[in-house]
């Protein structure tokens, strides 16, 4: 059997990365525009990064299905206005529903969200991360690549103080070495 399907014969779609970079008063998310199906790159320039909610005060990347990950996309940003734009709230009220709910369940995708305050990671499992910050700041990163970039921004964090640097210099990094990764990048900041 072809190992780029799964035992349901259905083709799964690869890699991506995304990072989450907190430092001095500013969030960045940065991601990739790769969509791999096996060997192939099927698009170059997709947007995995976005603004959310009000005003755009909510950024979020994603790492997995397109289909799946604009359904949490949707269901983030009516969190966002139930909960008056609290993303920690709309976060956990989002991750259980996404454990809980029989169709949320088989979604496969994972998601940094950020707003001036908090950066998380969520997952379908129903955990609500937020990366261990210190002093230098905090780091977080999905996908395929996630281990490259968050390594190299780990690293640059006690010599950048741009979030932004830090965020684009660890995806071009994550892009040398991940087949499942490109240089084309999409930059959001609170």
């Amino acid at each position: 059997m072809d190992d780029n399907r799964a035992g349901h014969g259905l083709i799964q779609w690869h890699g991506t990365t995304i990072i989450g970079v907190k430092k001095d008063g500013r969030t960045v998310i940065a991601g990739d525009g790769q969509v791999s199906m096996g060997n192939t790159v099927m698009k170059p320039n997709a947007r995995k990064v976005r603004r959310l909610g009000e005003a755009g005060k909510v950024i979020a990347g994603f790492a997995g299905a397109t289909a799946d990950a604009f359904t949490l996309f949707e269901r983030l940003e009516r969190k966002l206005e139930q909960h008056r734009g609290q993303l920690m709230r709309a976060a956990v009220e989002l991750a259980k529903d996404w454990r809980t709910d029989k169709y949320l369940r088989n979604l496969e995708a994972l998601m940094i969200v950020a707003d001036a305050d908090v950066l998380l990671i969520l997952t379908g499992n129903g955990d609500v991360l937020e990366p261990e910050g210190g002093p230098q700041g905090a780091v977080c990163a999905i996908g395929s690549g996630g281990n490259y970039a968050l390594s190299a921004a780990k690293a640059l964090l006690d010599y950048e103080t741009d979030p932004e640097k830090i965020a684009r210099r660890a995806m071009a990094v994550a892009a040398e070495v991940c087949v499942f990764t490109n240089d084309r990048v999409t930059v959001e900041t609170v």
